[in-house]
């Protein structure tokens, strides 16, 4: 109502449904007045670096210029494109490859270290020793099986056989016998060396080198004169005679390789040894990290430029995602631990 001036009041009763309606506008506008800095925040919160963020370190337990050294640097270009990140292969050799794999075992589980392994390494050296500070089957979880590598029976061109029935003729004239190379103790080759031994009654030294690379090395060197060694290695100095194969130690012929026969062809019964590579990471590393990087490897695989690649080097691709992966590796063991004991090799 006016008042004795006959104006109307600047103001009003109050009121529960005023009270209600300022509270209303008032949270409105400090909800306009906040909306400027949440949308500041947003993009800096979604284009929050996802994994990796930083480099990747794949370490292969032996030297460089061995199968698993191969593998890896031939997956890095996709990896590397498909992350936008490094991915540095490193490599740690040294005890058939307990080193390199101790290290993975060790590392945080973030996915930033991974592990290019292979059968020697996860397999017939832990099987081998009894005193790994790891179980392969407990340790690490699989990301992917990258290939099939066939092993070799290698010589210097000097030795006078052009077969396994005149390399066993030869070896029987030697007084000594004779010593040969592998990639290391508890290896793949280690294990192919022996069980031809045990197969053929020949007196044989083993002499275990750090990894492929040095033991070619040595073998064109002429320092030792038979090496069992993977396909992959022995290829490139075997196409420009500075090395002969003379068999491959897979149970039928390698489809990459078919001129190439099996020793069991060549009369060794029972004779049969094959590597492979996979990739791996610490136990608990995240499982879309897991499913991530081996759907990149499976790219990596299916890609031209490795399957040429793999044409080069004799390899079969062989992808699992990572439970096949786990898997895979659990049976390998079932299937060698019986053949690593009739051999016995022994670390320890």
């Amino acid at each position: 109502m006016p008042n004795a001036a006959g104006k109307k009041p600047r103001y009003r009763a109050w009121n529960c449904t005023d009270s209600y309606r300022g509270n209303i506008r008032m949270s409105t506008r400090r909800a306009f007045l906040a909306a400027p800095a949440a949308a500041l925040a947003a993009p800096a919160y979604a284009q929050a670096p996802a994994w990796p963020g930083r480099a990747v370190t794949m370490i292969v337990p032996y030297a460089a210029g061995g199968s698993n050294d191969v593998v890896a640097r031939m997956l890095t270009p996709t990896l590397e494109a498909k992350f936008r990140q490094p991915f540095v292969v490193e490599n740690r050799a040294g005890g058939g490859g307990s080193v390199g794999m101790t290290m993975v075992a060790r590392a945080r589980p973030d996915g930033l270290t991974m592990l290019i392994s292979s059968a020697s390494n996860h397999l017939f050296h832990p099987l081998a020793s009894h005193e790994q500070p790891y179980d392969a089957r407990e340790a690490f979880d699989g990301i992917s099986m990258l290939t099939d590598v066939p092993n070799v029976v290698a010589v210097h061109p000097s030795v006078p056989a052009n077969n396994i029935q005149e390399l066993i003729a030869w070896i029987r004239t030697q007084d000594r016998g004779v010593s040969y190379g592998s990639s290391g103790v508890g290896t793949s080759n280690h294990l192919a060396g022996e069980l031809f031994r045990m197969r053929t009654g020949l007196e044989m030294t083993h002499v275990p080198y750090r990894g492929g690379g040095p033991a070619i090395t040595d073998l064109i060197a002429g320092n030792v004169l038979l090496c069992f060694m993977n396909l992959p290695t022995v290829a490139p100095p075997a196409a420009s005679g500075r090395v002969r194969i003379l068999a491959v130690c897979t149970q039928n012929r390698v489809a990459l390789r078919p001129d190439l026969p099996t020793v069991t062809e060549q009369g060794v019964e029972n004779y049969a040894v094959r590597s492979w590579t996979g990739a791996f990471v610490p136990r608990g590393t995240p499982r879309p990290v897991l499913t991530a990087v081996s759907d990149a490897i499976k790219e990596a695989l299916e890609s031209d430029a490795v399957k040429r690649r793999l044409v080069d080097i004799a390899s079969e691709a062989i992808w699992t995602d990572p439970a096949g992966t786990d898997t895979f590796v659990r049976q390998e063991y079932e299937r060698w631990t019986p053949v690593v004991r009739a051999a016995n090799i022994r670390l320890d």
